[in-house]
C-alpha cells in the first residue's frame, strides 16, 4: 500500500540518503582459495560501492533526482567516488570532506562456482554526524532513507526529523546486527531487513520474523529479503506478503543485490505500487543484479 504524505500524482521524487560511500575492488576467481593458496583471478574490477550510494545510483536510473549525505575523505579514491556520483547524477551538496583521511576499501572475492562473495572492508574515517545533518533543508526532499549503522548518531539526526514535523517517508535499511540497532526502528516508516540481521535475531522464518516486528512495531512496513526464497513484507493490518525469487538466471554476482532490492521498493512506493507488486519488482530488479557483474543495464525493460 502506498506510503502516507507521499505525492502518488508524481513519478520523480527528490531523495536524500544517508550513509557511506566507498571504493570495491573485485576479484572474481573458480572457487574460493584455502589457506596459504596462490589463485588467479579470472577477472578484475574496480568501482564505487556503498549501500546507501548503490540505492541512490539505481534511485537516479529510475528517473529521480538523488542527493547523498555522508563522509568523504581527501585521496585519490575519494576522487574517483566523488566523479562517480556525480556521473551517476547524485549531489554531493550535503557531502562533507574530512582532511587527511582514507577512503573505506573493500576487498571483494567473488567465487564463479558459487555466486557468493566474501568481504574484507578497511574503514578509518568518521561517519556522518547529527552536526553534518543539522546543516541539510530535509523538508526540500520527498524522502529520507537511511543507513543502519552510526546508531548514536543516527538516533540523533533521526529525531531532529521528527522533531522538525517532517511528514513524508523515512527509510532505514537494517542490514547488520550492530549494537543498540533496535532503537533506530521506532523512528522509521518503512524497515528494510536482511536475512542475515533476522536470524541474528533467532528467526530462521521470516514470517515469523516479520510477525515479530509488526508486533513490536504495528506502525510501520516492515520488508525482509530472504535470496532465493524471493521476498516478503508485512504491513500495518499485519498482512503477509510474498514475491518469488527471479527464476531462471544463473547468479554471477550479488555484490549490491541487496542495495537494488531497496531502491526497487522506494521507487515501488513513491509510484503508488500495493506491497504485493512493490515486492515483484524488488525482486526482479535484484535477481537481474545478480544475473551480471556490476549495476549497468539492472534498470530497464
Amino acid at each position: 500500500m502506498p506510503v502516507p504524505g507521499i505525492n502518488q500524482d508524481t513519478v520523480m521524487s527528490n531523495i536524500l540518503a544517508v550513509g557511506i560511500a566507498t571504493v570495491d575492488i573485485i576479484h572474481t576467481v573458480a572457487h574460493y582459495p584455502g589457506a596459504d593458496d596462490e589463485v588467479r583471478a579470472l577477472a578484475q574490477s574496480v568501482q564505487r560501492g556503498g549501500n546507501a550510494s548503490n540505492t541512490l545510483v539505481l534511485l537516479s536510473a529510475m528517473g529521480h533526482q538523488c542527493s547523498w549525505a555522508g563522509v568523504l575523505a581527501d585521496d585519490m579514491y575519494a576522487t574517483y567516488i566523488r566523479s562517480d556520483l556525480l556521473n551517476n547524477g547524485i549531489g554531493l551538496d550535503n557531502a562533507v570532506e574530512q582532511a587527511n583521511s582514507k577512503s573505506p576499501l573493500s576487498c571483494i572475492t567473488l567465487s564463479q562456482d558459487s555466486g557468493t562473495r566474501c568481504i574484507v572492508h578497511y574503514r578509518d574515517l568518521r561517519e556522518f554526524s547529527c552536526a553534518d545533518f543539522d546543516h541539510i533543508d530535509i523538508h526540500a526532499y520527498d524522502w529520507l532513507h537511511f543507513e543502519g549503522r552510526n546508531v548514536e548518531q543516527s538516533i540523533l539526526m533521526l529525531r531532529r526529523i521528527r522533531e522538525s514535523q517532517y511528514q513524508r517517508p523515512v527509510s532505514i535499511e537494517i542490514e547488520k546486527p550492530r549494537m543498540d540497532i533496535e532503537r533506530l526502528f521506532a523512528f522509521a516508516d518503512i524497515l528494510m531487513f536482511s536475512k542475515v540481521f533476522a536470524r541474528h535475531a533467532g528467526f530462521n522464518n521470516p514470517s515469523a520474523f516479520l510477525q515479530d516486528m509488526h508486533i513490536k512495531h504495528p506502525h510501520i512496513v516492515h520488508y525482509c529479503a530472504w535470496g532465493e526464497s524471493g521476498a516478503y513484507a508485512i504491513d500495518q493490518h499485519g498482512t503477509i506478503y510474498h514475491a518469488a525469487a527471479l527464476g531462471g538466471i544463473d547468479v554471477v554476482d550479488t555484490v549490491g543485490a541487496g542495495d537494488v532490492f531497496n531502491a526497487a521498493l522506494i521507487d515501488a512506493e513513491i509510484n503508488g505500487l500495493d506491497l504485493q507488486e512493490g515486492l515483484q519488482q524488488a525482486c526482479k530488479l535484484a535477481g537481474r543484479k545478480c544475473s551480471q557483474y556490476g549495476f549497468s543495464g539492472v534498470v530497464g525493460e
